[in-house]
């Protein structure tokens, strides 16, 4: 049986996502380490509840626990690849809307754990095969502060006084998440900041966690207002970052990430790594910079264990999940943030012209409601015609496009992405397959 998704254990809190289950996979967690482990949460409502009962298993468990409040998951994640401690574990659940919660456990090497210590630790929550220790050897809980260690670490690796003397004014859209504790602070070293939405609350009353174009109305209104030259928005745990060009034209997370690829292969030749999901505009900028491209399964963890193994030069998502392998093989929302402010610095350009460099490609995504998502795939595979690839679900190629429709890995959903030069091409193809879908559901 399976615990863990793509992004850890998700669930809806008090019905999926327990107090019980936490306590429980905290005790599995804590039989698997031995040791020095360090804790930290989102903002979200359930934050206490479900951090408390975890670290309820880990010292139950004989670990030495090290509470870092509420910061960013690639805070934490920095931490943990960069001191003495052995894991983390991180209560967020992202970009899911408020009712989720989610556990998240990190490795010695700040990357999210690997499938097979996952299994492990799956095994021993099931079998309820936990290390309980004895009375005298119960561990003790610590408080920690992880922001500034954070922030400088990010900083150490930017040109900071080229930034400063261009004299930035940047908007910082925090969205009532772990953002609030570490942005506006960060990039206030190398810019002006005006800060939205940066009260914690994890009732997310602004806008909801993910940084659509949808959510994120009044930061493009806020950058327009206020002649910014760059708007930047988080999700939930601050690993992603969205941004809004200087004349408040919302930026496609592919857009951004094709940007920086292009900019880092430049530098240093080599390999960028990336989903199947990604848009193709990422393939064609790399290689007109002299670089290749390597795709892999959904999700960030998968996407960083491939940059390690190949030593890629750079790797993300189209979602706005960036990798900077000099930095750490994770998303990280403040890392993308001033590597941007950064790359404007020294091409002396503003964002808008920036990314007209990049090809324009037409992404459509939707999704359908699905409980059965697995068998749904199967029949779905043997109606397929034509050119496909199923790294991850069903990658269908046509003359002038693509769709990939594969199962999410944290809700009961099936995911349609379909991408062409043509806007309407792209709904049609989209659309055919989510009627598709739901006449096999």
């Amino acid at each position: 049986m399976r615990l863990f998704g793509t992004n850890g254990v998700r669930g809806v809190v008090n019905e999926d996502m327990t107090p019980e289950l936490a306590l429980r996979l905290g005790k599995a967690i804590g039989s698997y380490f031995n040791g020095n482990i360090v804790i930290a949460t989102d903002t979200r409502t359930a934050n206490e509840m479900l951090k408390n009962a975890v670290i309820s298993g880990l010292i139950a468990t004989g670990n030495n626990v090290f509470d870092a409040k509420i910061v960013p998951t690639p805070a934490l994640q920095y931490y943990v690849k960069n001191t003495e401690v052995d894991a983390g574990v991180m209560i967020t659940a992202s970009h899911n809307p408020p009712q989720f919660d989610g556990i998240k456990v990190i490795d010695k090497d700040g990357t999210e754990l690997a499938r097979s210590k996952e299994e492990e630790i799956e095994r021993i929550y099931f079998n309820k095969d936990f290390k309980i220790a004895s009375w005298n050897e119960i561990g003790k809980v610590y408080d920690i502060d992880v922001t500034d260690f954070y922030i400088e670490g990010v900083l150490d690796l930017i040109k900071k006084e080229e930034i400063k003397k261009h004299g930035f004014k940047v908007v910082v859209d925090c969205g009532n998440g772990a953002a609030c504790f570490t942005m506006p602070y960060l990039i206030g070293e190398i810019a002006t900041v005006v800060s939205l939405n940066a009260h914690p609350d994890g009732n997310f009353p602004a806008r909801q966690p993910e940084p659509t174009l949808d959510n994120i109305k009044d930061l493009i209104a806020a950058v327009k207002s206020m002649k910014a030259d760059i708007g930047i928005a988080f999700d939930g745990d601050a690993d992603r970052a969205i941004f809004v060009d200087e004349k408040g034209n919302f930026i496609h997370g592919d857009k951004s990430l094709a940007l920086m690829a292009g900019y880092k292969v430049e530098k240093k030749g080599g390999v960028v790594v990336t989903p199947v999901s990604t848009s193709s505009c990422v393939e064609e900028y790399v290689k007109s910079k002299g670089g290749s491209v390597v795709y892999t399964k959904v999700g960030s963890p998968i996407v960083a264990r491939k940059m390690i193994d190949i030593k890629a030069t750079f790797g993300g998502e189209e979602n706005g999940g960036l990798i900077f392998p000099e930095h750490q093989y994770c998303r990280d929302g403040g890392m993308a943030s001033v590597a941007m402010l950064e790359l404007m610095a020294l091409k002396e350009k503003n964002l808008s012209e920036l990314i007209s460099e990049i090809p324009d490609y037409k992404m459509v995504k939707t999704k359908v409601e699905c409980k059965e998502k697995e068998k749904v795939m199967e029949k779905l595979k043997k109606k397929v015609e034509g050119n496909a690839d199923y790294t991850d679900g069903i990658k269908i190629f046509f003359e002038n496009g693509w769709v990939l429709i594969r199962p999410s890995g944290t809700e009961p959903i099936i995911r349609i992405y379909s991408q062409s030069k043509d806007e309407r091409i792209a709904r049609e193809m989209a659309e055919k397959y989510k009627k598709m879908i739901k006449e096999i559901a």
